[in-house]
């Protein structure tokens, strides 16, 4: 039996490990201006499907490689939150759409807010603590009690997971894995085929970006299922995930995370608290666009301009903090996360984020046609 000292050892591991990929994502993402929202933002205002491809491109790659290790059962993504047998429909929905405006008002998702707050941009810190805190009320306070007497239990119950390969599974378990590579290459294959027919993703800065955040969260998906799991646990003698705040396998996501790094903060001399994957992957996004500002010289201090961008950044923060937890996660943790592990949940909030994002884009338009 593994001892309490290597399973302490093994949970630092992944909590570093997670530290390490997100300090080398925040250069990459900073570099290769990898931005959901923008992406969104260059459909409505440029026709520029570029960004977009880059995100679908990431997603791709997350795909392929979180299915193939599954299906080689190198890592098990059925115990993560985005595959249960309950599909909590409403929530994605009513989350997504909630997130994706939010994100409009507060110019950028919350992996967005990280890179920014992290190159001196203070409107992104104020949208951190508000965002964190509205996440925070969500998951465990006021807003929480309605979400969980009201929205959460409007849902569909399966027999197996909400995960593509057990849904055409069924109780046929000796067809999960081959599904799971079967699918992975094909869907996530088709995918990344089609983001690459366009030429202005066959160049350097597009490719690194998707290439390096759709291996990134397959990174995160081994440290966190593979080499995070011990078998039995000595103090409980039980099945656990080590270094994660779900005690389930985790990869990227920066809402709820965002909630229990200032949980960790403001409780630093608790000792039930502790540092975890989430929180880790928060630290290493801003450290590295920190990092990549100063080595570039683009390191701003920002503020806001006024009391109406005060309050749209408040408000979206606000949107981002109480939707990202009711959808499951924003447009890295459900938009690429969530969707590498093909959840019909991550799906339809993925959607509803877009929509969402969509309706923020055109509200801004008509705001200020209605100025001029």
């Amino acid at each position: 039996m593994i001892s309490e000292a290597e399973v302490a050892g093994l949970s630092q591991m992944v909590v570093w490990g997670s530290f390490a990929i997100c300090l080398v994502l925040g250069v990459v993402m900073s570099r290769t201006d990898f931005c959901t929202m923008g992406a969104v933002s260059d459909i409505v205002n440029l026709q520029d499907w570029t960004r977009m491809r880059m995100w679908l491109a990431a997603i791709a790659v997350a795909i392929i490689g979180t299915q193939v290790l599954a299906g080689a059962g190198l890592i098990d993504t059925r115990q993560s939150i985005y595959t249960s047998p309950r599909l909590m429909w409403l929530s994605n929905i009513l989350g997504g759409l909630m997130f994706g405006f939010g994100m409009v008002l507060a110019s950028g998702c919350g992996t967005k807010t990280l890179l920014r707050l992290g190159a001196g941009n203070l409107k992104s810190l104020v949208v951190f603590i508000v965002m964190g805190l509205f996440a925070y009320m969500t998951l465990k306070g006021v807003f929480a009690v309605w979400r969980v007497g009201l929205i959460d239990p409007i849902a569909l119950d399966f027999q197996t997971g909400q995960d593509l390969p057990r849904l055409l599974a069924g109780q046929d378990l000796a067809r999960i894995q081959p599904l799971q590579i079967g699918l992975g290459l094909v869907i996530g294959g088709g995918l990344l085929v089609w983001t690459l027919t366009a030429q202005s993703m066959r160049q350097a800065r597009p490719l690194i970006g998707a290439v390096a955040v759709g291996l990134g969260i397959v990174a995160v998906w081994f440290l966190s299922s593979h080499l995070g799991f011990v078998a039995e646990d000595p103090s409980t003698l039980e099945a656990r995930y080590l270094g994660t705040q779900s005690g389930r396998p985790e990869s990227l996501s920066f809402v709820a995370p965002a909630a229990y790094t200032l949980e960790l903060l403001m409780l630093w001399s608790d000792q039930s608290k502790t540092l975890t994957l989430g929180i880790a992957a928060v630290m290493g996004i801003a450290a590295g666009a920190t990092l990549n500002a100063v080595v570039s010289g683009t390191f701003r201090w920002e503020g806001f301009r006024g009391a109406e961008d005060t309050a749209n950044h408040l408000i979206g923060a606000a949107l981002m903090g109480i939707g990202g937890v009711m959808a499951l996660g924003c447009t890295i943790g459900q938009g690429i996360s969530g969707l590498s592990t093909l959840s019909v949940g991550s799906l339809i909030a993925v959607l509803a984020i877009v929509c969402g994002a969509l309706a923020g884009l055109r509200y801004q338009i008509w705001r200020v046609d209605r100025m001029v």
